[in-house]
């Protein structure tokens, strides 16, 4: 609770996103009556109040960082989904070894699969809305292009001075850069809520459903697994150049 009593000290403190993007500022905490947070009380910069979960919030000393909805409710989604999936192949297994009776497999089944369903609409609404955020950041990027070549321009025939030019060039790269961590992000999570309802999440175990992004983040030596690969395969028949020659031969190249 100590540390918890430290979050009074961010009243009034800036609210950042992800991104460095200052959105507003603390203005109080909810907590419940055994005195746990709950929830947040923000100003944002166009002067709205709004009350958000605190899971949505980090605090790092002064520091407080918000955690896009979109994000934070898809992390939420991506857990539950495969995890009520699990418990219904559980369930039908305890029915199949007649551990439970046929109605109340039926019942509890159902209840299962009309929270599945929902679940399942849920994950939809957000991949359109994550599709109309990543649309937002193209037109953004784009946005940001145009500005760096007219600066370019204005700087190239002397209507913009060196440090004014220096002092934008810096500003327009600086939100490029956020603006493409911000769509990868956003792209990463429409994956994820994709692979979830195409059924992927089913069967975590197989290395085939391993993306070409988590291939290269783990950095598998592939060579090395390919030299392995073939030293635990069992004999093979004649190397294939022969055959390949003697089809050359017959092709007459």
């Amino acid at each position: 609770m100590s540390n918890n009593s430290n979050l009074f000290l961010s009243i009034g403190k800036p609210i950042k996103d992800e991104y460095g993007r200052t959105l507003g500022k603390v203005a109080s905490f909810a907590l419940t009556p055994s005195g746990k947070f709950d929830a947040v009380f923000i100003q944002f910069n166009d002067g709205k109040f709004s009350k958000e979960p605190i899971e949505y919030l980090q605090f790092n000393g002064a520091e407080v960082t918000f955690t896009s909805t979109l994000k934070s409710q898809a992390s939420v989604l991506c857990d539950q989904i495969p995890l009520i999936w699990r418990k219904d192949q559980a369930l039908k297994d305890l029915a199949g070894k007649r551990k439970i009776s046929p109605d109340l497999y039926e019942e509890l089944h159902n209840n299962f699969e009309g929270v599945l369903s929902q679940l399942k609409k849920d994950a939809q609404v957000l991949i359109d809305d994550t599709a109309k955020e990543i649309a937002r950041c193209d037109q953004e990027i784009k946005t940001l292009g145009y500005a760096v070549v007219n600066l370019e321009l204005e700087h190239e025939v002397g209507q913009i001075d060196e440090e004014a030019y220096k002092s934008a060039f810096a500003m327009l790269q600086e939100n490029l850069k956020r603006a493409n961590k911000e769509k990868s992000d956003i792209e990463l999570t429409k994956s994820k809520l994709s692979n979830i309802l195409l059924g992927d999440s089913k069967q975590p175990e197989q290395k085939t459903n391993i993306t070409s992004t988590e291939l290269t983040d783990k950095k598998l030596p592939i060579k090395e697994t390919l030299t392995e690969t073939l030293d635990e395969a069992p004999e093979l028949p004649e190397p294939p150049v022969v055959v390949y020659v003697k089809e050359v031969g017959k092709a007459g190249i």
